[in-house]
């Protein structure tokens, strides 16, 4: 399955990130039309303890997958105390369906939980039946809308406690 596969925590703003990070604005604009994700990321949020940023690399060490966590307390945009955002999870076309984005969302939620957070939270959307599937089969499940896109129709928010 995802042999020869490492994962890495890296800066938000390293260049192999920024370059996941344009290639996940392309596939949200076609599947929402022509909308990319507005949330705004500082790369201080991704900095561990108060976040991480993972990227996978092939056995060529090419860029694969990403995915990252930030704190979140409690705010206007529905968040609580210990909460932990998950953002930018993303697989490359050609490296999907191999286990990848499981994997990276396991990496996540443990560093959280040994960062003191207490729920894991995502917002993802109804073009993305994939993302969905995989959160429902990973212990997450709908919740009441938070963050940027709380407005939105098509706006899924999950969240997950976890547990010591």
């Amino acid at each position: 399955m995802s042999h020869g596969i490492n994962l890495r925590a890296v800066p938000y703003d390293h260049p192999d990130a920024v370059k996941l990070d344009a290639q996940v604005q392309v596939e949200y604009r076609t599947r929402y039309e022509g909308e990319g994700d507005a949330t705004f990321l500082d790369p201080a949020m991704f900095v561990p303890p108060i976040g991480l940023y993972l990227l996978a690399y092939d056995a060529s060490d090419a860029p694969v997958a990403s995915g990252g966590w930030r704190r979140q307390d409690h705010s206007d945009e529905g968040y609580s105390d210990g909460d932990a955002e998950i953002k930018r999870m993303y697989v490359v076309p050609q490296a999907r369906g191999t286990g990848l984005a499981r994997r990276i969302l396991a990496e996540l939620e443990a560093d959280a939980r040994a960062a003191g957070r207490t729920r894991m939270v995502l917002e993802t959307g109804d073009q993305q039946p994939e993302a969905i599937a995989l959160y429902l089969s990973s212990g997450y499940s709908l919740s009441e809308k938070f963050g940027y896109y709380r407005f939105h129709e098509n706006s899924r928010c999950m969240t997950k406690p976890l547990h010591p």
